[in-house]
């Protein structure tokens, strides 16, 4: 009688041997696990490129004013006094005026008493007909009369003149404000048109901001104007926009009114004009875009789960959007965090944010 062996050790090491081959092959098949990574949607959004710019509160009277005549000049106000317009905010020694206005006064009546004795010549020669005074009399009788009228009306012309001296060396203020410096000391001697002191209108004010001219092409008259200085927020309407660029800056400028009348001369000031016309673009958070030697891209997810780059320019933003151009499209899954180290092709584990 015959007996099989059966040697169960060799098949069980096999079988082991084989399912160590099984497993290796599985995990070569597959590759590295996927990375994981936080993914959000590229959108479409309306947008348009806001005008930023720095500008200085300025007023709108802001002048330097002369004396329209010379001497020494008697007194000028203070610093910091407010005035209305029409008051007298400096004075020229007017003594010397008053006597050149009283001596062109005398000329002048001088001048009219030769004309009315000319006058008379002429009338009494008249009378006496042909047979007494030739014609060649009682035309240089009219001349002189003639004359003597012109000589009469040029007195009267400096007369005048020396009257509107005299009342010029009183210096009034030509509208509100208040005497910011003074550029003259009372007792000198000015010539005029010297400036005598710098008044300010310290009520209508505005903003004097420049902007690139490219910039400025969007931005018409009426559009509001957001204002920042430092923790002080306020607002303002654009006056005008100056069409003229500096040939060297390449800026033009802008005059914004402002209605609130609390703000300081001199102040600097952010400027911000929301855009006037907008366009569909797409926009991705600014985690989203990777900025490596120059270069600019996005690693976008497809349907596979596999990472591909896709490159972008980088355009205006908002908050913690930004506008980009490219091949990306508006509903493409993007990596905002994670994409620094994925290489094209490698699969991630989605996570929405």
């Amino acid at each position: 009688m015959k007996h099989r062996v059966l040697h169960s050790g060799a098949p069980a090491g096999l079988l082991a041997a084989c399912a160590t081959f099984l497993a290796g092959a599985s995990f070569a098949a597959d590759g590295p696990p996927p990375v994981p990574v936080v993914v959000t949607t590229a959108r479409s959004e309306k947008l348009g490129a806001s005008l930023q710019a720095t500008g200085t509160v300025v007023s709108r009277n802001d002048a330097r004013i002369s004396g329209e005549v010379g001497g020494t000049l008697a007194w000028v106000a203070e610093p910091g006094v407010n005035v209305k317009r029409g008051e007298v905010i400096a004075r020229i020694d007017g003594e010397r005026l008053a006597l050149a206005l009283r001596d062109n006064e005398a000329a002048v009546k001088r001048l009219e008493a030769q004309l009315q004795l000319l006058n008379t010549q002429s009338k009494r020669l008249q009378t006496l007909g042909n047979d007494v005074v030739s014609q060649s009399q009682l035309d240089e009788a009219f001349s002189r009369e003639r004359m003597a009228e012109q000589d009469v009306e040029q007195a009267r012309v400096a007369r005048d003149r020396a009257r509107l001296d005299l009342n010029r060396a009183t210096v009034r203020a030509p509208f509100d404000g208040v005497v910011a410096e003074r550029l003259q000391q009372s007792g000198e001697f000015v010539a005029g048109g010297t400036p005598l002191l710098r008044l300010v209108n310290d009520r209508d004010l505005e903003v004097v901001a420049r902007a690139p001219m490219t910039t400025a092409d969007t931005v018409n008259a009426g559009a509001i104007a957001q204002l920042v200085d430092g923790d002080r927020k306020g607002s303002g309407t654009v006056r005008a926009v100056i069409p003229v660029g500096d040939e060297r800056s390449r800026m033009v400028e802008l005059r914004i009114a402002l209605a609130d009348r609390s703000w300081r001369v001199g102040a600097p000031v952010r400027v911000e004009i929301a855009p006037q016309s907008l366009k569909a673009v797409v926009t991705v958070p600014r985690d989203a875009v990777i900025l490596r030697q120059g270069a600019s891209y996005v690693m976008r997810v497809n349907s596979d789960n596999t990472a591909e780059r896709v490159a972008v320019n980088i355009g205006p933003g908002y908050a913690n959007h930004v506008q980009i151009d490219g091949l990306l499209q508006a509903g493409d899954r993007v990596v905002v965090r994670g994409g620094e180290r994925l290489e094209p092709g490698q699969a991630v584990k989605v996570q929405l944010l």
